[in-house]
């Protein structure tokens, strides 16, 4: 299976990062169908070539066709990429499965665990459409959705089971600025994209508290080594959190100014109620859904995850952000490779 500019390709969800995708991916196809759940999104774009809700002041090229249509979307596409939230994936991804193409991929570019079944994106693509499991792939990466959109220089991973759907994949979706790496650990590139969005939470918590870069530094550290444990036990290669979807996309969440996810943790620790928050932004932060999943999972295989248990008690029991911190600390001292 080579991959070629031959694909056709359709984006389904047009939020920041579905429409900063689908930006890219113009520059090598003619015609990129994007689909938008909101039809201010659809108008917007066709009228004034912007996404002026998810991604304001980023032109949008004509060859991106916006569309409210799934059936229109993703029709006769070889390749139909999801960029929906993660909580949205399961319901999307049923609505979409009777329109696609029998030989069409499925990539996953959201980063999440489903809430109560603990499911990766990927694995629920190929329950909705058992059809086309054998060509689910994820991609992610450190890859904040406007400076692909400004064209900057952008690197990812895109891994599939079968390691030539990969790779097909690598050449279809790769663009002049946006490099792609292809690999075979699915579990691995889900599980460093879904838990970096809780690190994401607690760094900014650190810094919204004030704790400076030292802080910052040893929870990032310590938060690679817990999200590396977890993906080990579930089946993941170590090496794999050394790479993009692992240290790169955790330092680029934790740090950059651009993270809803680390907005959220900053203004928690400067003492915001998370209900206010939340139902103050137009885009999604997902590390607080998966904040709760990350718990069940260290439950479900006995790892340890103290940082993902203390944001989840922040976000979702009301606990003092400042106390969870004091809590980790306290805790029993052992050596680091423990």
């Amino acid at each position: 299976m080579t991959g070629s500019r031959n694909e056709s390709v359709a984006v389904v969800g047009a939020g920041s990062w579905g429409t900063a995708f689908a930006i890219m991916l113009a520059e090598s196809y003619g015609d990129v169908a994007l689909w938008a759940h909101e039809e201010e999104v659809r108008d917007a774009i066709l009228r004034h070539r912007e996404n002026r809700l998810f991604l304001p002041g980023i032109a949008v090229p004509g060859a991106v066709r916006p569309t409210n249509d799934l059936a229109e979307a993703v029709a006769g596409k070889s390749v139909v990429a999801f960029a929906v939230p993660s909580h949205h994936i399961r319901g999307v991804a049923a609505k979409v499965a009777p329109f696609l193409s029998s030989d069409a991929c499925l990539v996953s570019l959201a980063k999440g665990v489903e809430n109560g079944t603990l499911l990766r994106m990927t694995e629920l693509l190929a329950g909705a459409s058992p059809a086309h499991a054998s060509r689910v792939a994820v991609l992610s990466g450190p890859t904040f959705a406007r400076e692909v959109g400004e064209g900057k220089p952008t690197g990812a991973t895109v891994a599939a089971e079968n390691l030539e759907v990969a790779r097909r994949l690598q050449h279809a979706l790769a663009g002049a600025r946006f490099r792609l790496y292809a690999d075979d650990d699915v579990v691995g590139i889900e599980i460093g994209g879904a838990l970096k969005n809780v690190m994401a939470i607690a760094a900014g918590i650190c810094d919204g508290l004030g704790f400076g870069h030292n802080a910052r530094a040893l929870l990032i550290s310590r938060g690679l080594a817990e999200i590396t444990r977890l993906g080990v036990r579930l089946g993941a290669h170590p090496q794999t959190f050394a790479g993009l979807s692992g240290i790169g996309d955790l330092v680029l969440t934790c740090t950059g100014d651009l993270s809803r996810n680390r907005t959220v943790g900053v203004r928690v620790g400067r003492g915001e109620p998370v209900g206010e928050i939340l139902g103050g932004m137009t885009m999604v932060a997902e590390g607080f859904l998966t904040a709760r999943s990350a718990v069940e999972l260290s439950a479900r295989t006995g790892v340890p995850m103290p940082i993902s248990e203390q944001v989840f008690r922040v976000l979702h029991e009301g606990k003092d952000a400042r106390g969870a911190v004091s809590e980790l600390f306290s805790r029993t001292l052992k050596r680091e490779k423990e």
